[in-house]
């Protein structure tokens, strides 16, 4: 096959979205979308993530192997799973409630005044607990060069790793998350395009 420079792939477009994870064996909850989408349009169910830096987002798939050795060869003759990943990682520029509360671990709450009697007073608490509950989360991550667009789908996840907040004068503040794909009914998740890579299929 002969080279191709408009082959070749950038992704200077996309959107980071997120909603809780389905729950097992329910009827309810988030259902994980099964088509491309557009690239402004928000899945159903989900909320996005706003602005997030110029690095872009990484996806790191990763297989870890183990070689299986045998008395009659000095190499290995097989190579055996032993374990698999797959891995978001995105710094966050938008301070607003989705991404706090993923970054924080825990949700914002608004303080009532309590005399009288219950009256909203327009600050929220956000509670940061000792013993954290982790919440899984389902993730789309979209990115589109002009018509070609992608979708990778993650039904359910957690955050693995926060960096750390720089709070300073001449910088905005920055939400660095990193994000793991647990499994789900024996898969991690799935990718959709329609990239013109793929051969046709005669039936």
């Amino acid at each position: 096959m002969a080279n191709d420079a408009k082959k070749i792939r950038f992704a200077p477009n996309g959107n980071i979205f997120v909603a809780p994870a389905p729950v097992s064996g329910s009827t309810g909850g988030t259902t994980p979308p099964a088509d491309l989408g557009t690239l402004d349009t928000v899945p159903a169910g989900y909320k996005a993530l706003g602005y997030v830096d110029e690095g872009g987002v990484t996806l790191t798939p990763a297989i870890e192997t183990q070689p299986v050795n045998a008395w009659q060869s000095a190499m290995p003759v097989l190579y055996n799973v032993q374990s698999a990943s797959f891995s978001v990682k995105a710094t966050l520029q938008e301070t607003n409630e989705v991404t706090t509360e993923l970054f924080f671990g825990s949700q914002w709450v608004e303080v009532m005044s309590e005399d009288p009697e219950p009256v909203p007073t327009g600050t929220y608490r956000l509670d940061l607990s000792s013993t954290p509950e982790l919440k899984e989360i389902s993730i789309v991550v979209d990115w589109q060069q002009s018509a070609v667009r992608y979708r990778c789908v993650i039904p359910r996840a957690m955050i693995s790793d926060r960096g750390a907040i720089q709070l300073s004068r001449t910088e905005n503040g920055k939400y660095e998350l990193t994000m793991e794909a647990m499994d789900y009914s024996g898969t991690i998740g799935y990718v959709l395009t329609n990239d013109d890579i793929v051969d046709a299929v005669t039936p």
